[in-house]
């Protein structure tokens, strides 16, 4: 089994060195070009997982947990792409905040399991750049997939 993960995990360096922007290395150093770019933020969302990985609360971490958050993004976004606007109604932007406030919530009832996952992530971030815009919603909730993809891709618990 280690051998398998050792493997990946080499496979996987690589390839970012080859693929990956340097300043993606890290969830320290962040530009707004993340917010707005399907490359990046995949890449960023890899770099995430890995890096609460190799902490010691990070491997507490469920698939579960993370799926909740999804399921909460899924559902706004399920009303979104009924609509052919560009900006968010005012019922849709309340909803994202509710979001944002449940975020907080969670952080503050699981301190060393979901706060440093909200943070590195920066999905408070990325609620706050979201604003009125349809566009910027659905880069939002497609990070949250590939976060909850690369979680299950390195090896994370149901």
């Amino acid at each position: 089994m280690s051998y398998h993960r050792n493997y990946r995990e080499n496979r996987n360096d690589k390839y970012r060195s080859k693929h990956q922007p340097a300043y993606y290395e890290s969830t320290e150093n962040i530009s707004q070009e993340l917010f707005e770019k399907p490359d990046a933020y995949v890449s960023y969302a890899d770099t995430v997982i890995q890096e609460l990985r190799s902490q010691e609360d990070g491997k507490k971490f469920s698939t579960s947990k993370i799926r909740n958050i999804l399921s909460m993004v899924t559902d706004i976004y399920n009303d979104i792409i009924r609509q052919s606007d560009d900006k968010l109604s005012n019922e849709i932007q309340d909803r994202i905040t509710s979001l944002r406030i449940r975020l907080v919530y969670e952080c503050g009832r699981e301190p060393k399991i979901i706060r440093p996952f909200v943070e590195k992530a920066r999905l408070l971030d990325w609620i706050s750049f979201i604003g009125d815009s349809r566009a910027r919603f659905i880069h939002f909730s497609r990070y949250m997939e590939a976060l909850v993809a690369y979680h299950r891709y390195h090896g994370g618990k149901d």
